[in-house]
């Protein structure tokens, strides 16, 4: 029979996803280095899409601990609407949830050009379920139930792949454009373009498509958020602006092309 700090020994070295705690000091250091903190891991932004109230507040619990700003869904529907209204440079998805399962939201959002890496969940261990995520364009595939530890280390992994990806995560080119995330700058040929703040926002949607078209309700989804109750002609006020100042000739427009009864699409 175990000794009783033998089994304390054995929980702290396997945590269980369902068990809320926040990993070790000793867990972190074997992670992330022993001078490892939370001020010096990047803030980089998650979203979780759990209905398991324990595994989600665990998940949490921990990412917020290692540094990372985490929002929490609980259903897909609320998942796709905050993926897409929002800003995210992860997603933590679980296959099974209520009101759009993993893999529809998956599919939706890579239908749309969204490029974020995807970390799958699931209970079912199934290869042909690791497969069809996998190919639906997730970078990794998790099966319940898993270790804390072993969570974090794959989401860091996952955003270390990304970010050699993306060296420069913050520039954008298309065409003649160059777009910088952070500083929200826009240069055309070098010279820069006087954006506004929201004529920004519509770019950027339309760049990030990577070329496939956006309703007028999603870029305003986007945009604006789900709660916005505007008018979708707005978002033809828009264009109408970014072309005039980004077309050599906003009358036919090359980059920024209308496709009637669709939407929109940026092409480079």
């Amino acid at each position: 029979m175990k000794r009783a700090n033998q089994e304390e020994d054995d929980d702290a070295a396997t945590p269980s996803a369902g068990a809320v705690r926040r990993i070790t000091g000793a867990e972190r250091a074997s992670l992330f280095g022993a001078g490892a903190s939370r001020g010096q891991l990047p803030a980089r932004r998650i979203l979780v899409v759990e209905d398991d109230d324990s595994i989600a507040m665990g998940l949490e619990m921990n990412l917020q601990a290692e540094g990372y700003q985490v929002t929490v869904a609980r259903d897909g529907e609320l998942g796709l609407s905050l993926a897409q209204s929002q800003s995210f440079d992860l997603l933590i998805l679980d296959l099974m949830l209520p009101r759009l399962n993993g893999f529809e939201l998956l599919r939706n959002l890579r239908a749309e050009g969204y490029m974020v890496p995807v970390i799958l969940l699931s209970a079912r261990g199934a290869e042909m379920d690791k497969v069809m995520g996998l190919e639906l364009g997730a970078e990794d595939y998790i099966t319940k139930p898993f270790g804390l530890a072993e969570m974090l280390a794959r989401v860091k992994a996952v955003l270390r792949r990304d970010a050699i990806a993306r060296p420069d995560g913050a520039a954008l080119r298309a065409g003649e454009l160059s777009i910088n995330r952070d500083t929200r700058e826009v240069r055309r040929g070098g010279a820069l373009v006087e954006l506004t703040a929201t004529e920004f926002d519509v770019l950027i949607c339309l760049v990030e498509a990577a070329g496939r078209v956006l309703s007028r309700e999603q870029i305003q989804g986007r945009v604006w958020g789900p709660a916005h109750h505007g008018t979708t002609r707005t978002i033809d006020n828009f264009i109408l602006q970014l072309r005039s100042k980004l077309e050599d000739n906003p009358a036919a427009p090359r980059h920024i092309v209308t496709v009637r009864g669709v939407g929109y699409r940026f092409v480079s």
